[in-house]
């Protein structure tokens, strides 16, 4: 399948797992992605905003929500030097309002994926992919995006097998 790259957005401190609020030292999507890089031995990137959203849950789904409704595109903290010698991306995000974090579509704006295939995986607590391979597709006309893995994030750490199907 030629050289792939995971990249991912995750966020650690409050979050909705299993029914609760909980606070996480590593993010559900962070250890997904680590999973997968096991899996594939692919080089790993991780999206991050220059600033970064509260640690209190409540107020983070909040901020997030604001982000999508003014369609924002937050400054990341850091780039890939290039995506150029990768033929397949892998690409991780939680679950944020039916779609990917915003910083993820920052990401995938930054960069042309003509010609890469993207394989998504997102984890969420119910609500799947959500629109999120749609408004990929949007965002990179020119990529093959193949179907998403939703995985429940209360699950992300026993997701070895379901990975190993998926890719």
């Amino acid at each position: 399948m030629g050289k792939a790259l995971i990249t991912f957005y995750s966020r650690a401190d409050e979050n909705y797992l299993n029914g609760r609020i909980q606070k996480l030292k590593t993010g559900n999507t962070e250890v997904a992605a680590g999973i997968l890089q096991k899996l594939t031995g692919a080089d790993l990137f991780r999206i991050e905003q220059e600033q970064p959203y509260p640690e209190d849950y409540n107020e983070c789904i909040e901020q997030a929500r604001r982000d999508q409704e003014k369609a924002a595109r937050p400054e990341l903290s850091e780039w890939p030097e290039s995506i150029s010698g990768y033929d397949v991306i892998y690409l991780g995000y939680p679950n944020y309002w039916s779609t990917m974090p915003m910083a993820v579509f920052t990401f995938l704006e930054h960069f042309d994926f003509g010609g890469k295939t993207i394989k998504p995986f997102c984890t969420h607590e119910g609500s799947g992919m959500g629109r999120s391979l749609r408004d990929i597709k949007k965002l990179c006309p020119t990529a093959e995006v193949e179907d998403g893995l939703a995985i429940r994030g209360g699950d992300a750490k026993n997701a070895e097998d379901v990975f190993r199907e998926w890719i």
